[in-house]
């Protein structure tokens, strides 16, 4: 005779229908079952503020394509007139300084630009390397002329953080990267202009 132990809610597996010297199955309260927080879903983290980041008012950055340098108020730059050719920010890690024309145009299409100097850790920027090579709409380059150690920028936001694992550079990624901020959202990160 086979013995049916139900798992659904409201079965307890008491054994009726079968012959009385099975094992019951031992169901663990619902309140003793494992929790995975998961973080807030992307929607309420697009509305949530990042501390300490910087904004600038949309409405005064430039969006005109120019062929001639753009001398911008702020480094790194978080929009403004650029380059019509934007930087490739696919996840693309660049080892050498990249234009700013460039990068701003990729801001300009929603994606996250983050910079470091010679203050940030190796490890730090090898942990922000690999997270930027799978995160679409970002791109990763060094800035020695930069302030802070590690800088992330969006189109009008800018974030300054120390380490890599701060928990407001995930935050910044969510918020930004195709975010509300976007200027023409969806608009290619590919076929634009890569390291040699």
């Amino acid at each position: 005779m086979t013995r049916r132990i139900s798992t659904a809610a409201g079965e307890g597996g008491s054994g009726r229908g079968g012959g009385g010297g099975g094992k019951k199955r031992e169901r663990k309260p619902p309140s003793s079952l494992p929790v995975h927080k998961a973080g807030p879903p992307a929607p309420q983290a697009r509305k949530t503020p990042v501390t300490g980041e910087q904004s600038w008012d949309a409405k005064t950055l430039g969006r005109n394509h120019v062929e001639t340098p753009v001398k911008y108020p702020m480094n790194p730059p978080v929009g403004g007139d650029h380059n019509p050719r934007w930087m490739n920010c696919d996840g693309d890690v660049y080892k050498n300084a990249i234009p700013e024309v460039n990068a701003v145009h990729s801001l300009e299409h929603g994606a996250v630009w983050v910079t470091y100097n010679e203050k940030a850790a190796k490890g730090d920027v090898d942990a922000l390397a690999g997270k930027v090579a799978k995160t679409p709409y970002t791109l990763m380059s060094p800035d020695k002329e930069q302030a802070g150690a590690i800088m992330l920028s969006a189109w009008g936001k800018q974030l300054t953080v120390d380490k890599a694992d701060d928990p407001r550079v995930a935050q910044f990624l969510t918020k930004y990267v195709q975010g509300p901020q976007t200027p023409e959202p969806g608009a290619a990160c590919t076929n634009g202009l890569a390291e040699k």
